[in-house]
């Protein structure tokens, strides 16, 4: 069974990466979501979810780039 250590690092068991589809080296955030719980998510799977959220006003971006040729 993991432990944490003093250095509050936790090795997490590669079957369960592997379940959950994380490799070394993926971006990702931590997040505590109750007592004794903690939640892992994929930096890249937050962006798929809110990528295309705002809702800009039509002319806004073409606005923003013709001040910068200005």
């Amino acid at each position: 069974m993991p432990r944490l250590s003093a250095k509050n690092q936790l090795t997490v068991p590669v079957g369960v990466l592997e379940d959950a589809g994380l490799r070394a080296g993926d971006a990702v955030i931590v997040r505590a979501v109750g007592a004794g719980r903690l939640e892992v998510e994929r930096v890249d799977d937050l962006i798929d979810e809110f990528a295309g959220t705002l809702d800009y006003p039509p002319d806004a971006l073409r606005e923003l780039r013709d001040e910068w040729d200005r």
